[in-house]
């Protein structure tokens, strides 16, 4: 396994220690995603130490509350994009010529490119972008036998939702997930399972989807 991160060391140093702990592999590469030379050196990284690549997950985030469009600074529009968005074409782009029957891709989305909350403008389109980048590069490598999916979650506690909800407003976190049909947001370690699903072959016949761990919440989507 690779991990790449931005600068959360001690979190990634944990990450590789649990991944050893299971008796596997795990190389972690440091440095910012939204840049496209430093994805394919991650793709090249990954394939030097490991071999290959067999799966890619997309999983680089970020987010800034806006209650204003017209507030909303132009650099944080790009800023949002090149992280959230552009990171998984570059990663996939550059992985795809290591990819083969059997393998896939999966990228993480969210509720919001469905439910679009108001203060999440920005942040909601570059999920929306995700979506139909998934469906339409599924159609264009499912052919090859390459699966291309996503993953859609609800209200999740990270480190994300403080740093960023409650950074603009404590209270906003008073009650998180509250409002989902199961009363409460979810833990990371229950999204898990939903990505070694789509990687393993159990999901051979899914590809195109978007899964949606969100605690009950209907978004026909």
């Amino acid at each position: 396994m690779a991990i790449a991160y931005l600068s959360e060391t001690e979190d990634a140093n944990e990450a590789k220690r649990l991944v050893e702990a299971e008796g596997r592999r795990c190389h972690l590469i440091e440095g910012d995603l939204s840049d496209a030379n430093f994805c394919r050196f991650c793709i090249d990284e990954t394939v030097d130490n490991l071999g290959g690549i067999n799966v890619l997950i997309n999983n680089a985030g970020t987010q800034w509350v806006s209650e204003d469009l017209t507030e909303l600074p132009d650099e944080q529009w790009r800023r949002m994009f090149e992280v959230n968005m552009h990171s998984q074409f570059y990663l996939a782009k550059a992985a795809l010529p290591h990819l083969s029957e059997g393998d896939s891709i999966i990228n993480n989305a969210s509720i919001n490119a469905y439910v679009g909350p108001e203060i999440l403008v920005d942040y909601s389109a570059t999920k929306g972008a995700i979506i139909s980048f998934t469906r339409s590069l599924s159609n264009q490598v499912v052919g090859r036998g390459i699966r291309v999916n996503a993953v859609a979650p609800g209200p999740v506690w990270t480190p994300l939702q403080p740093a960023t909800l409650g950074a603009h407003d404590s209270q906003w976190l008073e009650g998180f997930g509250e409002d989902t049909p199961m009363g409460r947001a979810g833990q990371p370690s229950e999204l898990g399972p939903v990505f070694v699903f789509l990687a393993s072959q159990d999901a051979s016949f899914i590809s195109g989807q978007t899964i949606h761990p969100n605690g009950g919440t209907i978004i026909n989507g």
